[in-house]
């Protein structure tokens, strides 16, 4: 028998008083020391904070698809010359509509103001109010 062969017949047991209370042991489920593992120290989780942010949704929602017009008013024509063919491109030359998504947009012409020179309309939609006014400038519609 050597002196590092024997072995004690109760070995020391560590006094536990840390934590206290429920079945998980030293530390309660708090981990280590400081911040964390003291009293008042409740962080939310993001993710829970984020979806608390998010207004709730009720009811079927979808994108519609139905075209989206452009409306250009009759009275801001005039800067077209007398007989000029007037189409959503021509249209986006002289800026009056810009590009939607990097494509030409659908337009629709509206009835506000004043029409004084005779144009002819191709490939856009025309409002009845709009449709009088270019008749009677002289114009025609396609």
């Amino acid at each position: 028998m050597e002196l590092n062969t024997l072995k004690r017949e109760h070995p020391n047991k560590k006094k536990r008083l840390v934590g206290r209370g429920g079945t998980r042991g030293k530390t309660s489920g708090r981990g280590g020391k400081g911040q964390t593992a003291r009293a008042g120290n409740k962080r939310r989780p993001e993710m829970r904070d984020i979806i608390k942010k998010i207004p709730k949704l009720r009811g079927y929602r979808f994108n519609s698809h139905a075209i989206k017009f452009t409306p250009v008013n009759v009275g801001s024509l005039n800067v077209f010359a007398a007989g000029s063919v007037i189409s959503p491109k021509t249209l986006f030359e002289k800026n009056l509509v810009r590009n939607v998504g990097g494509k030409l947009p659908s337009v629709k012409l509206l009835g506000t103001g004043d029409l004084t020179v005779k144009i002819s309309v191709s490939d856009c939609v025309v409002s009845k109010t709009a449709k009088e006014k270019i008749e009677k400038a002289g114009g025609t519609i396609k």
